[in-house]
């Protein structure tokens, strides 16, 4: 089957483009690391497939709205306890 081909039926039966939904599960991923797993950020990268922590830091920041690293904040914060 041709690239174009799978593309089209792949994005009939899921509703997104497979690029588009390969990049939701990188970091879907990749925040998961962040939050739950630790690591570096080059490590992470690499985990979900990108060659250089700046890379992935500029494609999650393009497509979260924030850094790696605000993002984690945020987060953790939404998930403390309030005293």
């Amino acid at each position: 089957m041709s690239r174009s081909v799978f593309a089209r039926r792949f994005c009939e039966a899921v509703g997104v483009a497979s690029v588009e939904d390969l990049l939701s599960w990188r970091m879907a991923l990749a925040k998961d690391a962040l939050l739950r797993r630790g690591g570096s950020l080059d490590e992470i990268a690499e985990a979900v497939g990108y060659k250089s922590a700046s890379a992935f830091s500029t494609a999650f920041s393009r497509r979260v709205g924030c850094p790696p690293s605000e993002d984690v904040q945020a987060s953790a914060a939404l998930t403390l306890p309030s005293e």
